[in-house]
């Protein structure tokens, strides 16, 4: 003991000293790794610190459930890089086209089918900011209505498998990564209909939003399906694999990265492009590896702070005091929802599962919640906090990648950040409807993990 400071009350002050650093700007994984290895210090020694500290990295970059990480993060790269998503995009907009708010509702369809190979939420923001914005804003659409579709599309990322989040969701509470992905997949869907109903609504509300778009034969719509097929080959594949158990996530993932590899081999034989395929792969593996790499230190952070949480207590004392609250489970579970809400104005997604998931975990299984439902909602609230001010990473995101956008006469076509934030009110509630209906139907959840047992 250096300070004389029990173990509860080491354990607070370590909270409290992540929270402070946290706020004052300090990277996630730098906090964490800080607070844990210092509690642990205060708590066990040098010794047992140095020792935690020292075989984390190793101990757990090495469990075979992570390797699954780099390999969906290298099928969302490949397919950026093959052209998908503007196929994607295309193929959408001349079946969806006409009804009110095509394009927006094209989009959503859009960014939910380019989800299914990608993972990443900022990254989808990201490439349909460059893709679908200057379409919308070419054909009258209102520049709020256009950034915000854009923005809440990207969440869906988060559920749609492969998620990368998901994936860290899996790790930090040890739970299967295979029940936790396909359990995903059917909220997902339920949250872009949700995002259908309401670019509708509004836009029959209000058709100076964004006008149908007609044109297409029925000729051109078919001749746009043939480039949206490695989507659904790869979507085919994970599913099955998870939902028959034939093959583990890990191997499922490869197997997509490998079919998007070879559709980017041929178009590029297709289209001439072979000179230029080494330099886009080697940037898709670059990038690939950024992002892994940055993943892979939270989840060291996180375990050296879950080894001093645990060493502390607290988790544990926070289990016992909850399920002792002489109120109803759902009670818990709503205000549990409401401080997720509240935390996601000030911090990433990730940063948030980080920062509660050690506390708030014991204490919901204590309540008798079942641990794939709990994992979904608590990302769904995570792709809410990509939405809000004042963080809202996927607007900052949306208004960043705007900057650099132009129309054919080279006029910008930038959106204030405020114009961003403005955009996704809506899609805001409609995300909150989303999460009501899972409460209150949560086989939407529970019923395609449970078929795998």
């Amino acid at each position: 003991m250096y300070l004389g400071l029990d173990p509860f009350t080491t354990g607070i002050a370590g909270v409290v000293l992540l929270i402070v650093m946290v706020l004052l700007g300090v990277r996630v994984f730098v906090a964490a790794s800080i607070t844990g290895f210092l509690g642990l210090l205060e708590l066990k020694g040098w010794h047992v610190a140095a020792s935690i500290a020292g075989t984390i990295p190793h101990s757990k970059t090495v469990t075979y459930p992570l390797s699954v990480l780099p390999l969906f993060i290298l099928i969302g790269f490949l397919a950026f890089y093959a052209g998908l998503t503007k196929r994607l995009f295309e193929a959408a907009r001349r079946w969806m086209g006409w009804v009110p708010g095509g394009l927006a509702v094209a989009t959503v369809l859009a960014t939910a089918g380019f989800a299914a190979v990608s993972g990443a939420s900022t990254a989808t923001a990201a490439v349909f900011s460059r893709v679908a914005i200057p379409d919308m804003l070419k054909n009258g659409y209102d520049k709020k209505l256009a950034a915000g579709v854009v923005a809440a599309g990207g969440t869906l990322a988060s559920l749609i498998p492969p998620s990368a989040i998901l994936v860290i969701y899996a790790i930090i509470v040890e739970q299967s990564v295979g029940k936790l992905l396909l359990a995903g997949f059917l909220p997902g869907i339920y949250s872009a209909f949700i995002y259908l109903l309401l670019i509708i609504g509004m836009c029959m509300w209000k058709p100076e939003l964004g006008k149908p778009i007609t044109g297409f034969t029925w000729k051109e719509r078919f001749e746009s399906v043939p480039g949206t097929f490695p989507i659904f080959i790869v979507v085919g594949i994970i599913f099955s694999a998870m939902y028959t158990g034939s093959a583990t996530p890990t191997e499922a993932g490869a197997l997509g990265a490998f079919v998007v590899f070879l559709y980017y081999c041929w178009r590029a034989w297709r289209e001439n492009e072979l000179n230029k395929m080494s330099g886009r792969l080697k940037e898709a593996l670059i990038e690939t590896a950024k992002l892994t790499a940055m993943i892979f230190t939270l989840i060291w952070g996180v375990f050296l702070f879950v080894r001093f949480l645990g060493f502390a207590g607290l988790p544990e004392a926070f289990a016992d005091w909850v399920v002792h609250l002489d109120v109803p489970p759902i009670v818990i579970m709503i205000c549990i929802l409401l401080a997720y809400a509240i935390l996601g104005m000030f911090m990433d997604a990730i940063g948030m599962l980080i920062l509660t998931l050690p506390v708030v975990y014991p204490a919901v299984i204590a309540l008798g919640y079942d641990p794939i439902w709990f994992g979904i909602i608590v990302v769904k609230m995570a792709e809410i906090c990509l939405i809000t001010p004042p963080i809202g990473l996927n607007c900052f995101v949306v208004a960043g990648v705007s900057r650099d956008l132009t129309d054919d006469e080279g006029k910008s076509l930038a959106i204030p950040l405020q114009d961003v934030f403005r955009g996704i009110g809506p899609f805001f509630v409609a995300d909150v409807i989303t999460v009501i209906g899972l409460l209150m139907f949560p086989g939407i959840i529970t019923w395609l993990p449970s078929l795998m047992d």
